[in-house]
Protein backbone atom coordinates (compact mmCIF):
# COMPACT_ATOMS: atom_id res chain seq x y z
CA UNK A 1 0.00 0.00 0.00
CA UNK A 2 2.69 2.41 0.68
CA UNK A 3 4.80 2.02 -2.70
CA UNK A 4 1.24 1.60 -4.65
CA UNK A 5 -1.05 3.27 -3.21
CA UNK A 6 -3.66 5.16 -5.41
CA UNK A 7 -1.71 8.11 -6.10
CA UNK A 8 1.57 6.54 -7.05
CA UNK A 9 4.87 8.25 -8.57
CA UNK A 10 7.63 7.18 -10.63
CA UNK A 11 10.24 6.74 -7.40
CA UNK A 12 7.57 5.30 -5.43
CA UNK A 13 6.64 2.43 -7.60
CA UNK A 14 10.43 1.67 -8.44
CA UNK A 15 10.86 1.46 -5.18
CA UNK A 16 8.10 -1.15 -4.39
CA UNK A 17 9.00 -3.29 -7.04
CA UNK A 18 12.27 -3.44 -5.48
CA UNK A 19 11.20 -4.35 -2.48
CA UNK A 20 8.64 -6.90 -3.23
CA UNK A 21 11.68 -8.42 -4.79
CA UNK A 22 13.09 -8.96 -1.93
CA UNK A 23 10.27 -9.97 0.13
CA UNK A 24 9.60 -12.63 -2.70
CA UNK A 25 13.29 -14.09 -2.34
CA UNK A 26 12.60 -15.02 0.85
CA UNK A 27 9.27 -17.13 0.78
CA UNK A 28 10.86 -20.53 0.82
CA UNK A 29 11.96 -19.66 4.61
CA UNK A 30 8.50 -19.66 5.02
CA UNK A 31 7.53 -22.84 7.38
CA UNK A 32 4.43 -24.11 9.17
CA UNK A 33 5.31 -25.64 12.68
CA UNK A 34 2.03 -25.83 13.59
CA UNK A 35 0.80 -29.58 12.44
CA UNK A 36 -2.71 -29.58 13.84
CA UNK A 37 -5.23 -30.86 12.02
CA UNK A 38 -8.27 -28.21 13.19
CA UNK A 39 -8.47 -24.90 13.01
CA UNK A 40 -4.61 -24.42 11.64
CA UNK A 41 -3.85 -20.60 11.34
CA UNK A 42 -0.58 -21.27 10.63
CA UNK A 43 -1.07 -22.94 7.61
CA UNK A 44 -3.86 -21.04 6.61
CA UNK A 45 -1.91 -17.86 6.98
CA UNK A 46 1.24 -19.30 5.01
CA UNK A 47 -1.12 -20.78 2.35
CA UNK A 48 -2.74 -17.03 1.33
CA UNK A 49 0.71 -15.50 1.66
CA UNK A 50 1.95 -17.81 -0.98
CA UNK A 51 -1.20 -16.94 -3.15
CA UNK A 52 -0.79 -13.46 -2.57
CA UNK A 53 2.46 -12.81 -2.97
CA UNK A 54 2.66 -13.64 -6.31
CA UNK A 55 -0.40 -11.58 -6.99
CA UNK A 56 1.76 -8.67 -5.35
CA UNK A 57 4.24 -9.10 -7.32
CA UNK A 58 2.64 -9.01 -10.82
CA UNK A 59 0.66 -6.25 -9.86
CA UNK A 60 3.74 -4.21 -8.57
CA UNK A 61 5.97 -4.87 -11.57
CA UNK A 62 2.90 -3.92 -14.13
CA UNK A 63 2.23 -0.35 -12.15
CA UNK A 64 5.96 0.45 -12.34
CA UNK A 65 6.24 -0.01 -16.08
CA UNK A 66 2.61 1.88 -17.02
CA UNK A 67 3.83 5.31 -17.77
CA UNK A 68 0.56 6.53 -17.64
CA UNK A 69 -2.23 7.11 -15.44
CA UNK A 70 -5.51 4.80 -16.28
CA UNK A 71 -8.90 4.11 -14.42
CA UNK A 72 -7.20 3.33 -10.75
CA UNK A 73 -3.86 3.91 -11.66
CA UNK A 74 -3.37 7.53 -10.87
CA UNK A 75 0.44 8.12 -11.75
CA UNK A 76 1.14 11.59 -10.46
CA UNK A 77 4.47 11.81 -12.97
CA UNK A 78 2.58 11.13 -15.78
CA UNK A 79 -1.30 12.54 -15.30
CA UNK A 80 -2.84 11.73 -18.48
CA UNK A 81 -3.88 8.68 -20.66
CA UNK A 82 -1.86 7.63 -23.19
CA UNK A 83 -3.85 5.60 -25.48
CA UNK A 84 -1.33 5.67 -28.83
CA UNK A 85 1.29 3.58 -25.89
CA UNK A 86 -1.24 2.35 -23.66
CA UNK A 87 -4.73 1.44 -25.53
CA UNK A 88 -2.84 -2.64 -24.60
CA UNK A 89 -3.54 -5.65 -22.22
CA UNK A 90 -0.69 -5.88 -19.30
CA UNK A 91 -0.12 -9.56 -18.86
CA UNK A 92 2.11 -10.09 -15.80
CA UNK A 93 4.26 -13.80 -14.65
CA UNK A 94 5.10 -14.74 -11.96
CA UNK A 95 7.83 -17.96 -12.00
CA UNK A 96 7.80 -20.06 -9.01
CA UNK A 97 10.84 -21.42 -9.51
CA UNK A 98 13.12 -18.41 -10.11
CA UNK A 99 10.65 -15.72 -8.12
CA UNK A 100 11.04 -13.58 -10.99
CA UNK A 101 8.49 -11.79 -12.22
CA UNK A 102 7.88 -10.69 -16.29
CA UNK A 103 5.21 -8.11 -17.74
CA UNK A 104 4.29 -8.63 -21.69
CA UNK A 105 1.45 -6.53 -23.60
CA UNK A 106 -0.69 -7.79 -26.50
CA UNK A 107 -2.85 -5.49 -28.52
CA UNK A 108 -6.23 -4.99 -27.74
CA UNK A 109 -9.08 -6.26 -29.69
CA UNK A 110 -11.04 -3.12 -30.95
CA UNK A 111 -14.21 -4.21 -32.37
CA UNK A 112 -16.94 -6.13 -30.90
CA UNK A 113 -18.16 -10.17 -32.13
CA UNK A 114 -21.36 -8.60 -33.68
CA UNK A 115 -21.15 -4.55 -34.53
CA UNK A 116 -25.20 -4.65 -35.72
CA UNK A 117 -25.98 -5.61 -32.28
CA UNK A 118 -23.16 -3.97 -30.17
CA UNK A 119 -21.18 -0.78 -30.90
CA UNK A 120 -18.15 -0.11 -30.20
CA UNK A 121 -17.56 1.90 -27.15
CA UNK A 122 -15.00 4.64 -27.86
CA UNK A 123 -12.32 5.29 -25.26
CA UNK A 124 -12.85 7.98 -22.98
CA UNK A 125 -10.96 10.18 -20.59
CA UNK A 126 -12.39 9.72 -16.46
CA UNK A 127 -13.27 13.30 -15.59
CA UNK A 128 -14.33 13.98 -11.74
Amino acid sequence: QDKAAVYRTESSLAEGAAEIDEVVKKIDDVKVTDRSLVWNTDLVETLELRNLLPSAATTMHSADRRKESRGAHAHENYPDRDDDNWMKHTLAYYDEDTKKTSVAYRPIHYYTLDEEECAIVPPVARVY
